[in-house]
């Protein structure tokens, strides 16, 4: 008993086209010039066993692929010993780009996308290589597109704007639409702008203002005086302070400690220390720091998780502060509140270079899972005597 034919089909044929579509082929013609068209698609046809064993078969599969739409169909004759003389398929093609768009029934979004190629050449002509390249894309932003290029085209005469983006005027464009595009219009504007004008070392969105030119808000840091007897701002004792990262290097707060911490209750709740201050850190991220002169000069404490991402945090800070240590992220801790460990959803398993050796070696037990699957301490759970211990034992 013979199986189901494995012959191309009508739909196998629309679907090679729309394959092309998929892969962008169809519509970068529109920019380059080039068609791909006539197009001689893949065939499958029956084989001469096919002919003898199932002609009935083959003579169906016949009649429905020469009907195919869109298509034009190649014969070649064929002898059957029984049948007498026959026409078989022995290749499709796609004559024009006409049928393959009414084929796969694109004709609509191959207009619009006709206006955007139409539109672009005539406005930023230099993007037309990017529109060839990402037709697919372009598509999906068409709503947006011309005013994209306007963007463009106000990025060309203000390279460097030194502005913030709320202050981009520009008819019929809200700076909320930039910070929603930023990723697109990241790619135009290496395109149009001039190199000099663009900071190649600033990459992501969230360096789009960097590199750019633009003005991005001040980055802040929170801290708190420790030592009441540090008149630092004299009004507000024990204040919980947040200056923008200028400000905070100019300060001259006379501390010879500073203590780092990832969990904001324990950063209002740190205790008082002679000479100190405690930073509520941000996670990952700590350039904001480097230009702070006076903080090289202080013995820098960071208290994080104990886990697999609160090393990684611990060693980027020693990336800026190299002499940092680290506080309450030792193996004694970790057993002292074993009945206080949870889980790490996602470990950080990657290697690092700024651990001591008793660090690396915690470090690599939690992320081996060679003391527990995903094991994790969070800071909070370490009992406050045992941290106010830790403090003195410092002083």
């Amino acid at each position: 008993m013979h199986g189901s034919p494995t012959w191309t089909t009508t739909d196998r044929l629309a679907r090679q086209v729309e394959k092309l579509w998929e892969r962008g082929t169809i519509l970068s013609s529109f920019v380059t010039g080039t068609s791909i068209f006539p197009l001689r698609l893949a065939l499958k046809a029956p084989s001469a066993a096919d002919l003898r064993d199932r002609f009935g078969d083959v003579y169906a599969w016949v009649q429905k692929i020469r009907t195919a739409p869109c298509c034009r169909v190649v014969l070649r004759e064929f002898r059957h010993r029984i049948q007498g003389a026959n026409s078989l398929p022995a290749e499709i093609w796609i004559d024009s780009m006409e049928e393959a768009l009414r084929l796969i029934g694109k004709q609509k979004d191959a207009s619009r996308f006709q206006s955007i190629v139409d539109v672009t050449r005539q406005r930023q002509p230099l993007l037309l290589d990017w529109l060839a390249q990402h037709p697919l894309r372009a598509l999906a932003f068409e709503a947006e597109w011309e005013r994209f290029l306007e963007i463009a085209a106000w990025m060309r005469c203000n390279p460097v704007p030194a502005r913030y983006l709320r202050q981009v005027d520009i008819p019929g464009v809200h700076s909320k639409l930039i910070e929603e595009n930023c990723g697109i219009l990241s790619e135009l504007f290496d395109i149009v702008l001039p190199p000099g004008a663009i900071d190649f070392i600033a990459t992501g969105a969230g360096q789009f203002e960097k590199r750019y030119g633009f003005l991005s808000k001040p980055l802040r840091i929170r801290f708190r005086i420790l030592d009441p007897s540090l008149k630092v701002f004299p009004n507000a004792p024990n204040a919980d302070i947040s200056l923008d990262a200028k400000s905070f290097a100019s300060l001259a707060p006379g501390v010879t400690r500073v203590f780092i911490t990832e969990n904001e209750v324990n950063f209002l709740a740190f205790p008082e220390a002679e000479s100190s201050m405690v930073l509520f850190g941000a996670g990952y991220g700590f350039e904001m720091l480097r230009p702070v002169e006076w903080l090289s000069k202080c013995a820098v404490h960071y208290w994080g998780d104990i886990d697999t991402h609160g090393f990684a945090i611990l060693d980027q800070l020693r990336g800026v502060l190299e002499s940092a240590q680290s506080l309450l992220m030792d193996r004694d801790t970790l057993f002292e509140f074993q009945s206080q460990w949870g889980r790490e959803e996602r470990q950080a398993t990657h290697n690092l270079f700024r651990l001591t050796l008793p660090e690396q070696a915690l470090y690599d037990a939690l992320r081996n899972n060679s003391i527990q699957e995903n094991l994790r301490l969070e800071q909070e759970r370490i009992g406050f005597r045992w941290v106010e211990r830790a403090i003195r034992m410092l002083s």
